[in-house]
């Protein structure tokens, strides 16, 4: 698996950065959980303060904190980056981002210019300063694969979805006019989760699914310009929605086109793998494209005929597509990186990776995802079993938290009492 690419202790990060990035987005999952209890179907009107502020918790609290947990590991892995100083580096983005992804929910919630000013500053700083030095890393390698290619552009995204958000939030502070707010906005929203979060999983899933389920690799033509081909319509959009709102039509269409094509490819590609048995991850995966496809067909539907529960509908399935493939790398890093790092150190102990995550304990939270998703789809004919919704998806990352809990307690219990090998006689 990981192993196959070299990686040494010396490379990988500490394993609490990981840790604690996977473990603070559960923490704003549960959160997440609770507002669906406290705004009820109010969140069912996709113009609606409650509807941003989930939108927001679950992007930017939940998505960016596992997207940055995976991807200080993902650096030393797929690209061979090693970052300097990983533990500093990380608390500098994790905490500075914490407090501006809060007080952006309490700019949205009581509309006070100073909190906005607040979320903009720390928000800045965090995700800016994170952004340039894994960049500046990527961009002084010296061969690329098509992952890290792909990764290096899915940061460039996340660098402009920060700049759009610094216009959007100082319009709503009151500080410009906002002449260009909606267009501002709506490349705001593309590049967040097109350019950002889905660019991302498909770079990450160029290397990964081949490597974890031994598969054909991706056609040459795929990995070669997907990711060029996602960057540059939605830069295109945003530049040519300045002037003519009604041409970015047309690269809805081929943005949804590509993203379907990708995701019935990785679904193929999925039949074909060596090892027949099929865990939870697969499935992860299996209705994390399904559910691609599904939200891009209602994007497209949405050009011919503008609903609210049609917008709904394809928001709710991207949620499933972006929350499943988190859950699939989850379930692969955690007990993966547990097991690493004890082994290189030594311990006889050090359990296999079953043995962290066992593959009963990822089936279970498979089914309470699923149920969630049903129950979010089934409240927009049914509004009353948000009830239920928020429940489960409260469940859900609860459970998350607790194999973060349960893997780092195995850790340093065995780092406490465990035995190591003896390495003095192997010396010379």
């Amino acid at each position: 698996m990981f192993q196959q690419n070299g990686l040494s202790l010396d490379q990988a990060p500490p394993i609490s950065v990981v840790f604690r990035f996977f473990f603070a987005a559960s923490l704003f999952g549960i959160v997440a959980g609770v507002l669906i209890l406290i705004f009820g179907d109010e969140i069912l009107s996709p113009t609606s303060q409650a509807a941003v502020i989930l939108t927001h918790t679950l992007t930017l609290g939940v998505m960016a904190s596992f997207m940055f947990g995976a991807l200080f590991q993902m650096l030393p892995v797929i690209a061979g980056v090693v970052l300097s100083s990983p533990i500093r580096k990380s608390w500098l983005l994790q905490v500075i981002f914490i407090v501006g992804t809060v007080a952006l929910l309490f700019a949205f919630a009581l509309g006070y210019a100073l909190l906005y000013w607040i979320a903009s500053v720390f928000l800045a700083i965090s995700l800016l300063s994170i952004i340039i030095v894994m960049l500046r890393k990527l961009l002084f390698l010296q061969f690329h694969t098509a992952s890290s290619h792909g990764m290096m552009l899915a940061l460039v995204s996340l660098g402009f979805v920060v700049l759009l958000a610094l216009y959007l939030t100082a319009t709503m502070a009151g500080v410009t006019e906002g002449t260009y707010y909606e267009s501002i906005k709506h490349a705001h929203y593309s590049f967040g989760l097109f350019g950002w979060i889905t660019l991302l999983i498909v770079a990450i899933s160029f290397q990964v699914i081949e490597m974890f389920y031994v598969i054909p690799p991706y056609p040459y033509i795929v990995t070669k310009y997907l990711t060029t081909a996602i960057i540059s319509l939605l830069f295109s959009q945003a530049v040519i929605s300045l002037f003519f709102t009604q041409a970015c039509m047309l690269i809805d269409i081929l943005l949804s086109l590509l993203f379907i094509f990708y995701a019935v490819l990785t679904l193929y590609r999925l039949t074909q793998r060596k090892r027949p048995l099929a865990d939870a991850t697969i499935w992860f995966w299996r209705l994390g494209m399904s559910s691609l496809m599904v939200s891009m067909v209602g994007v497209l539907a949405l050009m011919f005929r503008d609903s609210d529960g049609l917008l709904l509908f394809s928001s709710i399935a991207f949620g499933s597509f972006a929350l499943s493939i988190v859950f699939a790398m989850f379930y692969k890093i955690v007990p993966f990186l547990t097991w690493f790092h004890l082994n290189s150190q030594g311990y006889f102990e050090a359990p296999m990776m079953h043995e962290v995550i066992h593959p009963r304990t990822a089936k279970k939270h498979f089914w309470i995802h699923v149920s969630l998703i049903a129950t979010l789809l089934g409240s927009l004919i049914l509004p009353s079993i948000l009830l239920l919704s928020s429940l489960l998806m409260m469940t859900s990352f609860a459970w998350v938290a607790y194999q973060v809990i349960h893997a780092h307690r195995l850790y340093t219990t065995i780092q406490a009492t465990g035995e190591k090998f003896d390495m003095s006689g192997m010396d010379g």
